[in-house]
């Protein structure tokens, strides 16, 4: 009879994850419900839990009382198992959160650059001035997630460029990961907020949905079939290149040494915040941002509708050639003036789409809370520290 010593270790690591995945989802069970809901037996369920008590993973966290016996321990993920760090990078702040391994935020902080233009050195300041703040050591956090405006080489785990981020470039990656001592992931900021819709948003259980991004710049964040669709490039989403009628196309788009591609033409030109405020003047309204000239519509009542009229027929451009190709079924609208225009602006670009596309998609306003950008952050890299910890 073969012999094959690796099956036993190899259950023991499938009743394992299964009771961590379980506890994760659902909070403290006693040792009969964590059997009942992952089929294993009493005594390999109290042998499961033995071993991740060990391994300091659960704790007795409370009791459950029952009939006329005594009362069942109930068995919890210890919060300080793990940690993660989430962080927002953009031109004028860094705001990092710290995790627990529920997802429990521990620790926010946002720090100024202040003319410092080495990324390594700011995250590095960023990182460790969050861990001071929630008492933790660096060398607890299990992983570490970067949103960043800009094209990330999903090969390289670069930043190929950022029109916002000049100083991130080749090399940033593997220099984030040698100072920090342990893996960096460094993600498009859109790509992020897709995480969070998805996760705790409009976009919850989708497994195809589109996430259009619209506030100082535009971006899009393509989810099919429950994963990230980023390209072979990382520049799946650069929507704001997308050629419309009327509009000059963009020019000079290559990135090359020394210089950032232009942001001049394209569906850029028509929606980007610079572009809305010169929109709303002409219909009479101003402020000193375009996320105040579109809450200034919406507040106007019939007096605001031909302008977000014109802001929705603009916008309905890019979600109809988005949707003509991939049908995603459901457009979640995100950002500053996506905010503003709320559930009115919504509506008006499902009706233009309707208008001109053969497909009439959903489209909705964003339900995540708070920083979409750092919420996908500290999801992404919660996930990253559960598999890990579910694969050791």
């Amino acid at each position: 009879m073969e012999r094959r010593p690796g099956v036993p270790r190899l259950l023991r690591e499938i009743n394992d994850r299964a009771a961590l995945e379980l506890l994760l989802d659902s909070g403290p069970l006693t040792r009969g419900q964590i059997g009942e809901l992952t089929g294993l037996s009493k005594v390999t369920a109290s042998q499961t839990l033995a071993r991740l008590e060990e391994r300091g993973l659960v704790e007795v966290a409370g009791e459950q009382a029952g009939g006329r016996g005594p009362n069942a321990a109930l068995y919890g993920i210890i919060p300080s198992s793990a940690y993660v760090a989430g962080l927002d990078v953009g031109p004028e702040f860094v705001t990092t959160a710290i995790a627990d391994i529920h997802g429990d935020i521990v620790a926010e902080v946002t720090v100024a650059p202040n003319g410092h233009d080495d990324p390594v050195a700011l995250v590095h300041s960023a990182v460790v001035k969050a861990c001071r703040s929630a008492k933790v050591a660096l060398s607890k956090l299990r992983a570490v997630v970067i949103g960043t405006p800009g094209v990330v080489d999903p090969r390289t785990g670069d930043v190929r460029f950022s029109f916002d981020l000049p100083g991130w470039h080749e090399g940033i990656h593997e220099a984030l990961a040698r100072d920090l001592r342990r893996d960096v992931r460094i993600e498009n900021d859109v790509n992020l907020v897709a995480v969070a819709e998805r996760a705790r948003g409009a976009a919850h259980g989708a497994d195809d949905f589109v996430l259009l991004w619209v506030g100082r710049g535009i971006g899009l964040g393509v989810v099919l079939g429950g994963r990230l669709h980023r390209g072979l490039s990382g520049s799946a989403g650069e929507i704001g290149y997308l050629p419309v009628p009327g509009v000059p196309l963009a020019e000079d788009i290559r990135a090359v040494p020394g210089r950032l591609p232009s942001l001049a033409g394209g569906l850029q030109s028509l929606v980007s915040a610079e572009a809305v405020m010169e929109l709303a003047a002409t219909y009479g309204f101003s402020g000193e941002s375009a996320t105040e000239c579109v809450a200034a519509a919406v507040g106007a009542g019939e007096q605001g509708e031909p302008l977000l009229d014109e802001i929705a027929g603009r916008l309905a451009l890019g979600v109809a050639s988005v949707c003509v190709v991939l049908d995603p079924g459901l457009v979640v609208l995100a950002g500053e003036i996506s905010q503003a225009g709320g559930a009115v602006l919504t509506s008006r670009i499902e009706e233009a789409v309707a208008r001109i596309c053969p497909v009439r998609p959903q489209v909705v306003p964003s339900q995540v809370v708070g920083n979409p950008v750092l919420r996908g952050a500290v999801l992404a890299a919660l996930d990253q520290a559960r598999e890990e910890i579910f694969a050791s």
